[in-house]
């Protein structure tokens, strides 16, 4: 199976309110149905989250412009996550901080992705 990345948009209570995806493990590009779901949701849209099947556990440069435009056009913060083989970033109050406890729509996303599990890979030493 071959990987790809996928996008959510989330609403309160963790709840996946649309998604998408594109057959590509290291881009996304933008979409006139994502754009207009994120604004026809952007009254109770938390957080955007996209998976990086291949890594890096971070964002791009591309991401970094997305969720800048973003935050513009809907004139509030949104949290913005990264979901990645070995864990999740998400992005606090301008700071990218290690996801512990993993929202119930992670794994899925994993799987959607093409990864052939949910949790994390644990990294090479540990135990």
């Amino acid at each position: 199976m071959s990987t790809r990345e996928v996008c959510l948009l989330i609403g309160p209570g963790d709840e996946v309110l649309w998604g998408d995806s594109f057959d590509d493990p290291v881009a996304l590009p933008d979409s006139r149905a994502r754009w207009e779901a994120i604004w026809s949701l952007r009254d109770t849209l938390v957080e955007v989250t996209h998976s990086h099947p291949e890594g890096p556990l971070g964002f791009s440069s591309e991401d970094e412009t997305t969720m800048a435009a973003l935050q513009a056009a809907l004139g509030r913060p949104l949290r913005f996550s990264v979901v990645a083989p070995d864990g999740m970033v998400a992005r606090v109050g301008g700071e990218d901080v290690p996801v512990r406890h993993e929202p119930p729509w992670a794994a899925p996303l994993r799987i959607a992705s093409g990864l052939l599990y949910g949790q994390p890979r644990l990294s090479p030493g540990a135990g």
